[in-house]
């Protein structure tokens, strides 16, 4: 079974990384502009559902790399905090163009279409998928226990961890609505934290993977 030490690590990793801007936070802030905070509130309970998919899509897939090839899941591993990088670099990259229309203020719409929008959102949106695939990996052991269960445990407390986030997104959107539409400075740093700690993560994952080849 995972460790305490490596499920609390992962927690704060997954907590950091869903309060961090992206499609999905953009989608509850939007709604939350629009419809008040229960709007926002069903929109994070739609993007849960969408992230479950994403969970045993995940599972199935790197429990079957990971016993037919070893060798090809470590190549993912590497892969995946390479896209870490990258995603650390797209931030900073945004952080300098950004303007007002970032996040806009959209139509009222019934709570059960927001709810199944969230779902499609969180679905089909790639980044999604292929951070499930980037991070979960590294933190995966064969030696404590079965892998699609440790894969899981660790893709449920993702989504888990992304509730509160999201709404706490949606309060704050809601009750500062006209301030985000026009203030741009936060949206900025709130990018470039992402970033770092984006970039930050993919290169230790690097050094530490480079660190076990050479012993």
């Amino acid at each position: 079974m995972i460790s305490i030490e490596v499920l609390l690590t992962f927690t704060a990793a997954a907590m950091l990384m869903n309060i961090s801007p992206g499609p999905s936070n953009l989608y509850v802030m939007a709604r939350a502009i629009a419809q008040g905070v229960r709007g926002g509130i069903v929109a994070a309970m739609g993007l849960a559902v969408g992230s479950m998919i994403h969970v045993f899509a995940t599972v199935l897939g790197l429990s079957a790399l990971f016993k037919y090839s070893p060798t090809l899941y470590t190549i993912v591993k590497l892969a995946g905090a390479a896209y870490l990088i990258y995603l650390g670099y797209c931030y900073w990259k945004n952080s300098n163009s950004m303007n007002n229309e970032k996040v806009i203020k959209t139509n009222t719409k019934p709570l059960m279409t927001v709810f199944k929008e969230s779902i499609i959102v969180e679905v089909t949106n790639p980044k999604t998928a292929l951070f499930f695939i980037a991070l979960l990996p590294q933190f995966v052991s064969p030696e404590t226990g079965s892998i699609s269960l440790q894969l899981f445990i660790l893709g449920l407390i993702v989504t888990i961890t992304a509730i509160p986030c999201d709404i706490l997104v949606a309060i704050f959107s809601s009750k500062i609505s006209s301030w985000l539409l026009k203030n741009k400075k936060a949206q900025i740093i709130q990018e470039r934290v992402s970033g770092s700690i984006l970039f930050g993560m993919g290169s230790f994952i690097v050094t530490e993977e480079a660190i076990a080849v050479n012993h």
